[in-house]
């Protein structure tokens, strides 16, 4: 008997360790290889991709212009894209749907972003506390509302990525677990929505890594 949520349980009985986390390493088999003596049009693609991508974050950022300024952004994006549409296919685990691989990605780079900025940039870090034009008699609580916003900013990140990866794939395997006790009309209409939502996760894959990404790099151009 197995419950609603069996298929984000991370353990395996495999040798009796923790074999569905290497699904977090699949993605190198995707990326194209630089060995081919004529690159492939998966090759192209991905490297208009990472062209478009560094065109937006630099416009983001206040750092170098040059490609490795963002770089981190862009290997983050691709983790996250690989290993949310990966989840999607079946029997692969989706190791983004948990808080210890999305806290893993986001609390490191927010923890490396204030120390930088409280010790490099401290006179900018105490003004962004309080935003211009705020009345002296609102200034204490504004310090407190900008501080605990930027605390949970971690969280928020983790949340929102393993909330939105474990909302679709619920949502699928509970029209799933209907089809055996419908009549064929029923299960062909299901299998219609099915499509349609599998599509709808699809999207949410890209979207949600984009937006990670994005987060991260207006968080990195604050401290600047």
């Amino acid at each position: 008997m197995t419950n609603l949520f069996s298929s984000f349980d991370p353990t395996s009985s495999i040798f009796n360790s923790q074999l569905n986390w290497l699904s977090s390493i699949l993605f190198i088999f995707f990326i194209p290889s630089l060995f081919w003596i004529s690159p492939a049009r998966p090759h192209f693609l991905w490297n208009s991709t990472i062209t478009i991508l560094h065109k937006e974050f630099k416009n983001l950022t206040k750092f170098s212009k040059k490609f490795e300024s963002t770089l981190i952004f862009i290997s983050i994006f691709s983790f996250i894209l690989f290993n949310n549409f990966l989840g999607l296919f079946p029997y692969i685990f989706t190791s983004t749907s948990h808080l210890i691989l999305t806290l893993s990605v986001s609390l490191p780079l927010w923890l490396t972003f204030m120390f930088f900025g409280w010790i490099n940039n401290t006179n900018h870090m105490f003004t962004h506390l309080v935003p211009s034009g705020t009345p002296p008699i609102l200034m204490p609580f504004m310090v407190c509302i900008e501080t605990i916003s930027n605390i949970i900013r971690p969280g928020t990140l983790a949340v929102r990525l393993s909330a939105n990866m474990i909302a679709g794939h619920l949502i699928l395997t509970l029209l799933g677990n209907t089809g055996s006790s419908m009549s064929l009309l029923l299960i062909s209409i299901l299998i219609l929505i099915q499509l349609a939502l599998l599509i709808l996760e699809t999207a949410v894959a890209f979207i949600q890594s984009y937006v990670i990404s994005i987060l991260i790099t207006l968080y990195s151009s604050e401290i600047n």
